[in-house]
């Protein structure tokens, strides 16, 4: 049986939104035939996708189960696209991820010494796509913050760094020299809370204090920005708090943070002399 990717696409909009409506409108088309679409991609794999009534669209197990899949397969069809007219391209290009506050300078003077006529890209990446870019193609490796998920790619560990607390000057905290978990309870972490699982821990104790409810930031700047205002607190690496320093937030250790991991990961679907040399290369990076 063939799956056809573009009724697969439609399937993960109207799985990520659970709304129809919602997804027709993200993807520009009306929603009748968005609906024929989900229904046709059904039809096509004798199972049901979606449970639709009065309180709304959810999915059944097969949906979950597609939904689970869909995402590995339509990041190997835009890799093999991209991938495909990178080989037409007059010169070989690759591509480097990396995190802020990661330097990779040392290792692309490295690659580039090796192979002098590679055209080197370098492509800044942050907490929810870090991986996602080798994935699909974009990135032939990414320089990583663990932990990722591991499915589809390999994993080659690098060095670690420790892990800062960030916070305004005039929040009550900033005068102490370092900062431990319980005195950060209850203030509100400006992140993903699967980036600092220590912190979680802590929230659950009894002691802890619900947090106010503020937006989670994604990129190292949306993050300063409302730890500056005093909307709450942010853990950073090391070099990523000494590389976006400003005069309006402090840098406080914490003691009960455990060391950050960066790793260089590679699609297991697209292992090339190329990755394996910039693999050796990157070896000498260092925090």
């Amino acid at each position: 049986m063939d799956v056809d990717l573009r009724r697969l696409r439609y399937f993960v909009a109207v799985a990520e939104q659970l709304h129809f409506g919602r997804a027709a409108d993200a993807l520009h088309i009306a929603q009748p035939a968005l609906s024929r679409q989900i229904r046709a991609l059904e039809d096509d794999l004798g199972v049901a996708l979606f449970l639709r009534d009065r309180r709304g669209t959810t999915l059944t197990p097969a949906g979950r189960q597609l939904l689970h899949d869909a995402g590995p397969l339509l990041a190997a069809a835009q890799a093999a696209v991209r991938r495909c007219v990178q080989a037409a391209a007059p010169t070989q290009r690759f591509t480097i991820a990396f995190m802020p506050g990661i330097t990779v300078t040392a290792a692309v003077k490295t690659l580039t010494a090796q192979h002098p006529h590679l055209d080197i890209r370098l492509l800044r990446t942050s907490w929810d796509n870090q991986t996602e870019v080798v994935l699909d193609g974009r990135a032939d490796v990414s320089i990583v913050r663990l932990p990722v998920d591991p499915q589809g790619l390999r994993i080659q560990p690098l060095f670690t760094e420790p892990r800062v607390v960030v916070i305004a000057r005039d929040h009550p905290l900033a005068g102490k020299d370092a900062l431990s978990l319980t005195d950060l309870a209850g203030a509100h972490l400006l992140q993903d809370p699967a980036a600092v699982p220590e912190w979680q821990a802590e929230t659950r104790a009894p002691h802890a204090n619900a947090p106010t409810a503020v937006p989670v930031a994604h990129s190292v700047e949306e993050k300063l920005e409302l730890v500056a205002t005093g909307a709450g607190f942010c853990v950073l690496p090391q070099s990523t708090a000494s590389f976006y320093t400003r005069p309006d937030v402090v840098v406080r250790p914490a003691p009960g943070l455990a060391d950050n991991e960066v790793a260089l990961v590679w699609s297991k679907a697209h292992e090339t002399p190329l990755v394996h040399a910039f693999g050796a290369a990157a070896h000498q990076l260092q925090p």
